[in-house]
């Protein structure tokens, strides 16, 4: 379901050996190494993706597998104990060795060593890396459509307003509150439930991709329409606050978006949870706590306020939803 392969490689018979894998449930092809001495490298190359079961072999028939599957492009794991492993497992893209049977050269040729010896603890370590990748693409799509936003936001005001839409004091504040501790709290996100039925070409890619790219423009173009909607000349103060508290909700709605296209439940993570429960408590604490509202100079902000910036928030979500459909097929084709 994860995309990847178990190939069995053995000094045994090859009888003993295909028994056992088919115990297993290891599907494929039986080559001896008697046998893949008699094949060309060509020949074995057309040959090595049906075969997943290897028997009698040596050293050097290890290193001719590893590089005929990656001449297909497999990105190869491979796992050992033994001396003789060890030329195999540094020529692996990943080499495994075990750390209580494993002796110090197949250990010291390794990029992983499995400290109790069970194949099934490097799937446990692919579902990991699956989530801390996930969570840092979750993290560095968070941070750049906030920023992002904000500088589309702050030019789009001088332009069209000739006006400075947010202080220094504001933008700090919410470069450290509103983004920083809800990013941090990201890094503590459990991996999805569905994270082992991806591909591995899904793990390949780039952080930041071209879908990811569009998301964070689109975003950052609608949160400024929207701010500059909310935005009313009638008090500068007043107008300001909404203006600083629409972004401040509009990244956090943001936030909330991006996860929930990961499957993963709504209160899985609880830093996360406080932390955007914090960062609201800390607006409200502007707004309507007077020395601190003096110092950012805003003024409370009104009950329909408030509705036209949830309304706003339901329309950017709706709206980033309704795109995810295209940005997919984009996606599929690049």
């Amino acid at each position: 379901e994860a995309g990847m392969r178990v190939v069995m490689i053995t000094g045994d018979h090859i009888d003993t050996t295909s028994a056992i894998a088919k115990e297993l449930g290891i599907v494929g092809g039986a080559l001896s190494g008697i046998e893949l001495d008699q094949l060309s490298q060509e020949e074995f190359e057309e040959k090595v993706e049906r075969v997943s079961i290897y028997a009698r072999v040596n050293p050097e028939h290890k290193i001719r597998i590893i590089q005929a599957l990656k001449k297909h492009g497999h990105q190869v794991a491979m796992t050992g104990d033994g001396v003789n492993d060890a030329p195999a497992i540094k020529a692996a893209d990943i080499g495994i060795a075990m750390g209580i049977t494993g002796t110090d050269v197949t250990k010291d040729a390794a990029d992983l060593i499995l400290l109790d010896d069970q194949f099934l603890t490097i799937i446990s370590a692919i579902e990991e890396g699956r989530g801390i990748y996930d969570n840092v693409r979750k993290f560095v799509n968070f941070l750049l459509s906030a920023n992002i936003a904000e500088v589309i936001t702050i030019l789009a005001g001088i332009i069209f307003m000739r006006k400075l839409l947010l202080s220094p004091a504001q933008i700090l504040f919410i470069n450290i509150v509103t983004d920083g501790l809800p990013a941090i709290a990201l890094g503590s996100d459990p991996a999805a439930r569905n994270i082992m039925k991806h591909l591995p070409k899904k793990y390949q890619q780039s952080i930041i991709n071209l879908r990811t790219w569009i998301e964070i423009v689109v975003f950052g173009i609608l949160m400024t329409v929207a701010l500059l909607f909310l935005y009313n000349n009638a008090d500068a103060k007043t107008s300001i606050a909404v203006v600083f508290t629409g972004m401040v909700v509009f990244e956090l709605v943001r936030l909330i978006d991006i996860r929930t296209d990961y499957d993963i439940k709504w209160f899985s993570n609880p830093l996360l949870t406080i932390s955007i429960i914090l960062s609201l408590l800390l607006q409200l604490a502007v707004l309507h706590v007077s020395s601190l509202a003096k110092l950012f100079e805003v003024n409370p902000i009104t009950s329909l306020q408030w509705v036209m910036i949830a309304g706003m928030s339901i329309t950017l979500v709706v709206i980033m939803k309704l795109l995810n459909k295209p940005l997919d097929v984009l996606g599929k084709e690049n």
